[in-house]
C-alpha cells in the first residue's frame, strides 16, 4: 500500500505540538518521524545535530561552521539536550505505538563535506579524518536506534540519512577554506564503504535522503538502502535510473509534494508524478509500494501541517491507481 511519511523538519522551536501532528497525520496509514526543529538554534540543525551525536569525537562551533575539537562546546551540549527533550516527547506521543518509526541523521559525506578539521579545511580533504567520522557516525546510529527503541518499544525504527551534499562529494564542486579552490571529488568506492559501514549499523531499514539533483541512485543501490529525493529534479534519464532501483525491489519515497505547495489537492502532484512514471515503463501496481513525502523539509514553511496532509491525500490517491 502507497504510503505517507515526511522528510523531518518542521518551524517552530516547541516539540510537542508538531509531534501531536505528524502522528495525527500518519499514525492510521503512514510512516511517522521524530520531528527536527533547527529554529530552536546551533545544535538543533542538521550538521549540529549530527554532530552532537557522535561517539568519540567531539565538535565544536566556529565562525565558519562546526568544526572538530578537542572537546565539546555548549552548543554541543545544547544539541545533546534537544535530542533528549525530542526523545521524551516521543515516548511520550507514541506511547503503546506499534509501527514503524523514522529518525534522522546526516549522512557521513555530507557530514564529512560540512565539518571542519582544526586547521581549518573541510573534514572529506582528510582521508583518516573521514574514516574517523564514519566509524563514529555508525556507533551514533546504533545508540540513536536504542534510544528511540526505548523510549517506544514497540517502533520499527527506520533510518533516515541526510546527503544533500552527496552529490557534491563525487563531483568535486565543494569548494576549499579559502574559497578559491575546489575540494577534489572523493573516489567513488571510497564513498561507498563509508556509506555501507554506517547503513550495516542499523539493523532496519534504511533510507539515504538527498534533495539535490544528480542523486547516485546507482550507487546508492549498491549499498542496500531506500531512496528519498525530490521527484520534480529527476531529468528523464535520471528516471530512468529509479526505475532500476524500483525493478531491484527497493523503496522510492517520492518527494512529490513541492514544499511551497498551495491549497489542499494533491491531483497536480499526483499527476505530475504518474505521467514521469508511465514515461520510464513502470506498471501503475508498482505504486503500492511508494512511500509519499514533501519534496525536503519543512523548517521554513509555516503550513506544514496542510503540506504534509497534502502527502497524506496524495498517497492515498496513488493506492486507488495501483489498485485500479
Amino acid at each position: 500500500m502507497t504510503l505517507p511519511s515526511g522528510v523531518g523538519s518542521w518551524p517552530g522551536t516547541d516539540p510537542v505540538t508538531p509531534a501531536r501532528q505528524v502522528r495525527d497525520l500518519l499514525s492510521d496509514n503512514g510512516i511517522p518521524y521524530l520531528v527536527e526543529l533547527p529554529d530552536r538554534g546551533p545544535g538543533a540543525d542538521m550538521i549540529g545535530r549530527t554532530a552532537a551525536a557522535l561517539v568519540d569525537l567531539e565538535v565544536d562551533l566556529q565562525p565558519s561552521g562546526w568544526r572538530l575539537a578537542p572537546a565539546a562546546d555548549r552548543n554541543v551540549r545544547r544539541g545533546r539536550a534537544f535530542l533528549r527533550d525530542d526523545l521524551e516527547v516521543l515516548a511520550e506521543t507514541y506511547d503503546g505505538w506499534q509501527g514503524p518509526l523514522k529518525v534522522a541523521l546526516t549522512g557521513p559525506w555530507t557530514l564529512a563535506a560540512s565539518l571542519w578539521l582544526p586547521r581549518g579545511e573541510r573534514v572529506v580533504t582528510d582521508a583518516g579524518a573521514c574514516r574517523d567520522l564514519v566509524q563514529s557516525l555508525a556507533e551514533a546510529v546504533r545508540v540513536l536506534a536504542g534510544q528511540v527503541r526505548a523510549a517506544v518499544p514497540g517502533a520499527q525504527v527506520i533510518l533516515q540519512l541526510d546527503e544533500p551534499g552527496l552529490p557534491a562529494v563525487l563531483a568535486g564542486s565543494l569548494r576549499s577554506a579559502s574559497g578559491l579552490n575546489q575540494v577534489r571529488p572523493v573516489d567513488l568506492p571510497i564513498v561507498r564503504d563509508g556509506l555501507a559501514t554506517v547503513r550495516e549499523a542499523h539493523d532496519g531499514r534504511v533510507v539515504v535522503h538527498c534533495c539535490a539533483p544528480k542523486v547516485p541512485t546507482a550507487l546508492l543501490r549498491s549499498v542496500d538502502t531506500e531512496i528519498s529525493l525530490d521527484t520534480s529534479l529527476l531529468s528523464p534519464a535520471a528516471w530512468e535510473g529509479v526505475a532500476e532501483l524500483i525493478e531491484s525491489g527497493r523503496t522510492l519515497w517520492a518527494g512529490a509534494i513541492p514544499t511551497d505547495a498551495v491549497g489542499t489537492h494533491p491531483g497536480a502532484f499526483v499527476d505530475a508524478l504518474t505521467d514521469a512514471w508511465h514515461r520510464v515503463g513502470l506498471p501503475d501496481a508498482a505504486l503500492a509500494d511508494l512511500v509519499v513525502t514533501p519534496a525536503c523539509g519543512l523548517a521554513t514553511r509555516r503550513e506544514a501541517a496542510r503540506i504534509q496532509r497534502l502527502a497524506v491525500d496524495a498517497a492515498s490517491a496513488l493506492a486507488e491507481r495501483a489498485a485500479a
